[in-house]
């Protein structure tokens, strides 16, 4: 399959919202390597090309927008009582002759606001006579503004802006909007679809942190948990897994745990690997899937800080059943990036912060002031958490800004508008 994608652009300013709309749909195709082609007006600059608009895979096509050796003057159409200037069909035929050429080998064109902006009536009524010769092509037409009311009689070709085209589905970003995109364009409903705008939360961050998503998936867990810490039985990196294997087995939720975890002289690290896995495991985490050491990428030493804070940037559930801590500024990062706080209630340092920071408390193995303390559940450890992570998790729930912030990394992802949006238009 190859997909082309018709702009027009005469530039690349990311500060124009649709460069960056195209940019991510670009990312959507060629990292599920289907082969793409972006068509721009003959006058956008190479020199203006980053991020994406790098890739060498992406096939570069200038449409025409000459005519005589001089530039085509594009006019604002938006008034549907407005006449053509005298040289348009001539223009329309010769871009027309240019699209036919150009989009002869692709299977499906998405557009975007061809139909609807008044600047480019001049490519959509090309575009209808283009489609004459290419009768196996499929279109997929992006509306990105607030659909124009439809006057009651508009002739020809300033009706191009209220008219359908054979074979093209027409895509608003939101549902409210499929209404009167269908009035606009004079199609049922049924023919509309709705592809949102997605937030690519990784584009601004490191490398690091890139490559870890490109190992797991960071963005369909519904509870995501970060975990920084050298790797110490202090730690008690094992409850923190069980915990989460509590969580999931009790709500059914996708749980995923992430270990940003450092070497430790107190215990091998492949050994304490092994028990931490396998009290996650005794307690419902899928061993392969739901729980990821960042020392296993690579960083035997560590992750940068701005790894973690981009982490914690992305996860939602941040536990802390350290035995000892003297301050616990893990907890700050962590309540920073606006992750809900569990911390262990019986070490002082916790206690006292999270009472400020408005934390949740459980109870787990602690060193005080002069002495230990020893945790006894009843009936179980087992039933401990599975108590504690049904309330927990319905607390998130209940949070409105916590779940803004989960639903946005997981449901506005360019990875869930892809799969359940984009996607099923190119079958």
């Amino acid at each position: 399959m190859k997909v082309g994608i018709l702009t027009m652009f005469n530039g690349l300013t990311p500060t124009y919202s649709l460069v960056n709309i195209v940019a991510e749909q670009l990312k959507m195709l060629l990292n599920n390597n289907i082969e793409t082609k972006l068509l721009v007006s003959e006058h956008c600059p190479d020199s203006e090309k980053e991020g994406i608009y790098t890739d060498e895979r992406i096939e570069w096509v200038k449409v025409v927008n000459s005519i005589d050796g001089k530039q085509i003057k594009w006019r604002d159409y938006s008034d549907p009582t407005k006449k053509v200037h005298n040289s348009f069909f001539k223009e329309t035929d010769i871009i027309a002759k240019d699209l036919v050429d150009k989009l002869s080998n692709v299977d499906f064109c998405i557009l975007h606001d061809i139909h609807y902006q008044g600047w480019h009536l001049l490519h959509n009524v090309a575009l209808r006579k283009a489609q004459e010769e290419l009768p196996n092509i499929k279109f997929i037409a992006f509306t990105h503004s607030f659909p124009n009311n439809r006057p009651p009689k508009v002739k020809w070709p300033l009706s191009a802006r209220y008219k359908p085209m054979p074979k093209t589905t027409y895509v608003y970003p939101t549902l409210s909007g499929i209404p009167a995109l269908a009035k606009q364009y004079d199609v049922a409903e049924g023919k509309c679809r709705v592809v949102n705008n997605s937030l690519n939360l990784l584009a601004d961050m490191s490398d690091i942190t890139k490559s870890i998503a490109e190992k797991t998936d960071l963005f369909s867990p519904d509870i995501l948990i970060t975990y920084p810490g050298r790797l110490t039985t202090g730690k008690k990196f094992e409850k923190v897994a069980a915990l989460a294997g509590a969580i999931k087995k009790q709500t059914e939720l996708n749980v995923k745990v992430i270990f940003c975890d450092f070497k430790s002289s107190d215990i091998k690290p492949d050994l304490y690997k092994v028990m931490i896995k396998k009290e996650g495991h005794k307690f419902g985490l899928d061993l392969e899937e739901d729980i990821l050491f960042t020392s296993d990428l690579g960083y035997p030493y560590g992750i940068p800080r701005e790894t973690v804070l981009e982490l914690f940037t992305l996860s939602n559930l941040f536990i802390c059943p350290s035995y000892s801590e003297s301050f616990g500024l893990t907890v700050l990062e962590a309540a920073s990036r606006g992750n809900f706080l569990v911390l262990n209630e019986a070490v002082p340092a916790l206690e006292e912060l999270g009472k400020k920071l408005n934390a949740y408390f459980m109870r787990w193995d602690a060193r005080n002031f002069g002495f230990d303390t020893a945790e006894n559940y009843h009936p179980s450890e087992e039933a401990y958490y599975k108590e504690h992570g049904e309330i927990i998790v319905n607390l998130m729930r209940q949070n409105s800004i916590l779940d803004a912030k989960t639903k946005v990394r997981k449901r506005y992802s360019p990875q869930w508008i892809w799969k359940n949006q984009l996607e099923p238009l190119l079958e």
